[in-house]
């Protein structure tokens, strides 16, 4: 007998999928059942966040995609049947970014019942981090997450690695800042009011000063006293994979989803700066830096903060195509 998916099962696994971070909460993603698989499907009627100029749009989408995929992974594990999951399964449709057919009905193993089950509590925060260090244990499982997805994750660590790393992002944020496309993307996804996308003022973060050691998209409206530092020495911790394919970047969304709620599992907060990755000069700097073959997909800020705030998600109804 033929196992497949059924509408209960897709709204389940949808529900899950929608909670993955995106560039800009952006949310670039569609999904449906299919002769009993769910597709991930890019929704080409949303703007795409503007990148730097000699990074592909896709970048921030099969990111994004990714991300979602890997969180069906776990809705559809706890409800006893893990899927198996194909990548861009069809030459001929681009847009299809996943596909996921059932695979043998198992119970769901602890690991994965575990990071579903922190989800919701999984999102970026944007407020400066506490000093309290990142525990050994902590960054192994980190770095294990990457790995288990087929990326890395490589943690940078002392204080001359870290500014090194602040001083190429701020060069790739004053690159995107000079970009009236980039400005006005910014504007566009900023929400002063209540919507299902974007990012609202008030979890954008406080204000940018010109002493902090990384730079913050200028989403935040909190106002802090002038000079203050925004925080000392943060964890910091670059995610790559083998290439920069298609492929990869996918597998990065995956990968960059397991570390994430493998972090927040552990009582972790964690934001992303994608600034370095964006301008493909500095992402070659970043690489030579880390001395890691492959290609960066991420900088990831980490460490323990109060709780910040999720913000807003389009509703299931709103996401699932017909077949």
């Amino acid at each position: 007998m033929i196992r497949t998916f059924v509408d209960a099962d897709l709204r389940t696994a949808v529900a899950a999928a929608v909670r993955a971070p995106s560039l800009h909460n952006s949310q670039p993603w569609r999904f449906r059942l299919r002769d009993g698989a769910i597709e991930v499907r890019v929704d080409s009627s949303r703007p795409v966040p503007s990148t730097g100029p000699g990074i592909a749009a896709d970048w921030a989408v099969n990111i994004a995609c990714g991300a979602a995929t890997f969180n069906m992974r776990l809705a559809l594990a706890v409800r006893g049947t893990p899927a198996r999951v194909r990548l861009r399964p069809y030459p001929e449709e681009p847009d299809v970014i996943a596909s996921l057919t059932p695979g043998t009905p198992r119970p769901a193993a602890p690991a994965e019942q575990i990071l579903f089950a922190v989800i919701p509590r999984r999102h970026s925060n944007r407020l400066p981090f506490w000093p309290d260090p990142v525990t050994g244990h902590s960054r192994w499982r980190l770095t294990e997450a990457a790995q288990a997805e087929g990326a890395w994750l490589e943690l940078v660590t002392g204080t001359a690695a870290v500014e090194a790393l602040g001083q190429l992002a701020h060069s790739a944020n004053r690159t995107l800042s000079r970009d009236p496309q980039y400005r006005a993307d910014i504007a566009r996804w900023t929400r002063q009011e209540q919507a299902p996308d974007g990012v609202p003022a008030f979890a954008g973060g406080p204000i940018a000063e010109p002493q902090d050691l990384l730079p913050q998209r200028p989403f935040g409206e909190l106002p802090r006293a002038p000079g203050r530092d925004f925080e000392p020495e943060p964890l910091l911790g670059v995610l790559g994979t083998p290439g920069d394919t298609v492929f990869d970047q996918i597998t990065a969304g995956q990968a960059l989803q397991r570390v994430l709620l493998t972090g927040t599992e552990a009582g972790l907060a964690a934001s992303m700066l994608s600034q370095p990755i964006e301008v493909p000069t500095v992402r070659e700097q970043l690489r030579q830096a880390i001395r890691r073959a492959g290609s960066p997909q991420m900088v990831l800020r980490i460490g323990f903060g109060q709780p910040g705030w999720p913000t807003p998600r389009r509703d299931v109804d709103d996401v699932i195509d017909a077949p």
